[in-house]
C-alpha cells in the first residue's frame, strides 16, 4: 500500500553514519533526503525505516549502533515491519549501544521469574544480568562479563536437560544473551528469548517495543 502522509519512524545506522546505498551519502541530523518515487521498492530501493523500534532493530547486524528518529514523507510504501519512502528527514541521531545493552537486561529480567520458579537456588542468570549492569557503569571488567555469560549459558544447558522446563531454559538464554558485550546481539536475542515461551508472546513483544521506544526517546 502506498501513502503520502508524514510518518514518524526509527532507523538504525552504522558508526560511519553513511547510507548503505545511494552513493553512501553521510547521514546528517536536520537534513531531508530524497529519491525517485517512481523507483520505490521495499527492501530494494528507497529510504527505509520502521514505525516500531523493535522492528527496526531486527535489520541491524553490526556493532556500534546509532539510532535516527526520522520523518518519512512523499510517497511511502508500507510493509509488515518496515516502510519505504521517497523522502526521509532525520530529526536527530544518537549513539545507541548503551541503551541497547540496558534494554537487553530489561528483557531478560522480565522473564527471569520463569527460571527462578523452577530453580530458586540457581543465581547464575540473575548474576549475569547484574554483572552486565555493573559493566555498563565501569564497575566490572570484560573478563567478568564473559565469565557471567558463560555461567548463564551453562545454566540454560542444565535447564534444557529437563524437557518440561522449556520456559526456564529460554529465560536463562535471554539472561545469557543480555550478558554479551555486543549491544545488537544482546538486545535482539535477549528480546527474542524473553518472549519465546511466553503464553502471551504478542503482548510481551508489544511491551518490549514500548520499553525500547521509551529508552530511545530518552536519548533525544
Amino acid at each position: 500500500m502506498s501513502t503520502k502522509k508524514k510518518i514518524l519512524a526509527w532507523h538504525f545506522i552504522k558508526p560511519d553514519k553513511k547510507m548503505r546505498y545511494d552513493g553512501h551519502t553521510t547521514i546528517v541530523a536536520g537534513k531531508t533526503y530524497k529519491v525517485d518515487a517512481s523507483k520505490l521498492k521495499l527492501c530494494e530501493f528507497g529510504l527505509h525505516a520502521s514505525v516500531k523500534p523493535l522492528d527496526a532493530l531486527s535489520f541491524v547486524d553490526w556493532e556500534d549502533v546509532y539510532i535516527c528518529r526520522v520523518e518519512l514523507s512523499g510517497t511511502i510504501i508500507t510493509g509488515g515491519d518496515k516502510l519505504c519512502a521517497s523522502e526521509r528527514k532525520v530529526l536527530w541521531i544518537r549513539k545507541a549501544d548503551k541503551t541497547l545493552h540496558e534494554f537487553a537486561c530489561w528483557c531478560a529480567e522480565q522473564s527471569l521469574y520463569l527460571f527462578e520458579k523452577d530453580y530458586p537456588n540457581d543465581k547464575r542468570p540473575r548474576q549475569a544480568i547484574e554483572t552486565k549492569k555493573r559493566w555498563l557503569k565501569g564497575k566490572a571488567s570484560d573478563a567478568e562479563v564473559d565469565a557471567a555469560w558463560a555461567a548463564a549459558r551453562d545454566a540454560a544447558r542444565d535447564a534444557a536437560r529437563d524437557a518440561a522446563r522449556d520456559a526456564a531454559r529460554d529465560a536463562t538464554r535471554a539472561a545469557a544473551w543480555a550478558a554479551t558485550r555486543d549491544a545488537t546481539r544482546a538486545a535482539t536475542r535477549a528480546a527474542a528469548w524473553a518472549a519465546a515461551r511466553d503464553a502471551a508472546r504478542d503482548a510481551t513483544r508489544a511491551a518490549q517495543n514500548e520499553q525500547l521506544e521509551k529508552m530511545l526517546k530518552a536519548l533525544k
